[in-house]
């Protein structure tokens, strides 16, 4: 299974991007994917940028991963 987590960009330097959730910084390569903003939501998946996602996608995928891992999606 894979997963993509949503992060927020915070800086940009060439094709590498800060992204940061919940106070958790990580350095994405944004090669895939073109036009990326400081404050855009992106995918990263293995170290890259993956996909431009907006704000309320971005909380909403974040509110079910916390969610899972909280316990609270377990199955009946």
């Amino acid at each position: 299974m894979c997963l993509a987590v949503p992060m927020q960009v915070k800086s940009i330097r060439e094709d590498l991007a800060v992204c940061e959730i919940d106070g958790v910084q990580r350095e994405a390569s944004l090669m895939m994917i073109d036009g990326v903003q400081v404050g855009d939501y992106v995918l990263i998946h293995a170290g890259f940028a993956i996909e431009r996602i907006d704000q309320a996608e971005a909380r909403l995928t974040l509110d079910v991963l916390r969610a899972a891992l909280d316990g609270e999606l377990l199955p009946e």
